[in-house]
This record gives structure tokens, C-alpha cells and sequence, in this order.
């Protein structure tokens, strides 16, 4: 299994900044930041009908569409996926009620 599609992919999403909007998906979310968003929001509903439903082969699919609309979110915003691991890192280990109180 390839653990650096992360990277992979977020190099391909920095270079759609530079693409017509009407030759490339990802370059059209770019152009209209709002329908980005909707489409995370959605995303996010799709995966949980699907884990409600309890269809593996579904929430995986809705899953890989949330996580990729929301890097094209942390693109546009200028972040990476190295930004999100390095924070999940650092909560690594940290109980959860104590990591939300330090916030």
C-alpha cells in the first residue's frame, strides 16, 4: 500500500491552482469557495448514512470523498496533510477530555 498518497495527492491539488476552472474539477472548487464546503458538508452526511447503514464498501467510498474534499479545503487555505498529522501527533497519547479542555 502507497502511505504517500497524502503527499501525492496534495502536490496534485497545489498544482490545480493553476488550472481552468472549466478543465479541471478541483480547479472549479477553487474558483467558488462555498460549493468546496458544501461539498465537505455533504461528503460528511453521505459518511455517516453509510456507517449507519453499516455498508463497509460504502463508508469507505464516502469516506475517501470527505477526505478528499477536505484537502482540497486545507489546499486552497494553504495547508497540508503534513499540518493535520503533525497536529494529530501531537494529541497522540493525550486523553481526549484533557487534550479538548487545553484548547
Amino acid at each position: 500500500m502507497n502511505h504517500d498518497i497524502l503527499k501525492e495527492l496534495a502536490a496534485i491539488l497545489e498544482a490545480r491552482k493553476s488550472e481552468a476552472a472549466d478543465k479541471s474539477y478541483v480547479a472549479s472548487l477553487y474558483a467558488k469557495p462555498d460549493k468546496m464546503l458544501e461539498k465537505i458538508g455533504e461528503e460528511a452526511i453521505e459518511t455517516i448514512i453509510a456507517a449507519k447503514n453499516e455498508d463497509k464498501q460504502q463508508i469507505i467510498y464516502e469516506t475517501a470523498d470527505l477526505w478528499f474534499h477536505t484537502m482540497v479545503m486545507l489546499a486552497q487555505k494553504g495547508l497540508s496533510p503534513d499540518d493535520i498529522l503533525n497536529e494529530l501527533a501531537r494529541r497522540f497519547g493525550v486523553s481526549g477530555h484533557d487534550e479538548k479542555a487545553s484548547r
